[in-house]
């Protein structure tokens, strides 16, 4: 996996910010992997996904991811601080094969990307569900027909085989004592860091193209800190 440059986000913000989420996490993870098709990403299943899309944030921004919520039971904000090195020790939903399940004689594979993508216009969360399974039987001709115990029992299984598929974060609000669950989507929250690195560098870029006259090549190609000192200078 290679390290992303500032030339990079700016790349990345520039191709991806008109994307859907699912294509904007694709995008980041082809710039990381660039050994890698599109196409053979979007086959990854989700929890190999996010593993990798997890060593890559943590590459360029830090080990630690830090965000805001809010408490669903009294609207406290509530403050959100990961270690991303704790998910590497989840290995099981980040390996090359996993086994299918079976569930009354079907097999499932592990859904991936692209199956997301083909539930993602449905509006009902159930549907969504139904749908996305359909899509990992292995089956040939019609998936069966699954009644609503089957269906969760088949959820349940993918999600013990993948456990890094869906990341749930438990929360407690210290001012009511609620305890709640929030799902880390973390190809969003990583695009959202890299759009604010991208506005950042082009700010950067503009301030010292005024004072200087250098390229935004030029600029880019400065050290962070050297970019950094010389803004400092502008500004003061």
């Amino acid at each position: 996996m290679r390290f992303l440059s500032s030339a990079d986000f700016l790349d990345l913000w520039e191709r991806g910010f008109r994307l859907h989420p699912l294509d904007q996490a694709l995008l980041i993870l082809g710039m990381g992997l660039p050994e890698v098709s599109y196409d053979g990403l979007a086959d990854w299943p989700l929890g190999r996904r996010n593993a990798a899309l997890i060593e890559l944030r943590c590459a360029c921004f830090g080990p630690h991811l830090r965000s805001w919520v809010t408490c669903p039971s009294c609207g406290e904000k509530l403050e959100c601080d990961l270690d991303g090195r704790a998910f590497t020790t989840v290995t099981a939903g980040s390996r090359k094969t996993i086994d299918p399940i079976v569930v009354n004689g079907c097999s499932y594979r592990l859904p991936t990307s692209r199956d997301l993508a083909q539930v993602a216009h449905e509006r009902s969360p159930f549907e969504a569900a139904v749908r996305l399974v359909e899509s990992c039987c292995m089956k040939d001709g019609e998936p069966p027909d699954l009644n609503e115990k089957e269906l969760e029992e088949v959820g349940e299984r993918l999600a013990s085989a993948d456990p890094l598929a869906e990341i749930l974060v438990g929360l407690r609000c210290p001012m009511c004592g609620n305890e709640s669950s929030e799902i880390l989507d973390i190809g969003s929250f990583f695009w959202t860091e890299i759009e604010a690195r991208a506005k950042q560098l082009l700010f950067a870029v503009h301030r010292l193209a005024e004072r200087y006259g250098w390229t935004e090549q030029e600029v880019l190609s400065l050290s962070e800190h050297r970019r950094a000192f010389y803004l400092e200078m502008v500004h003061g």
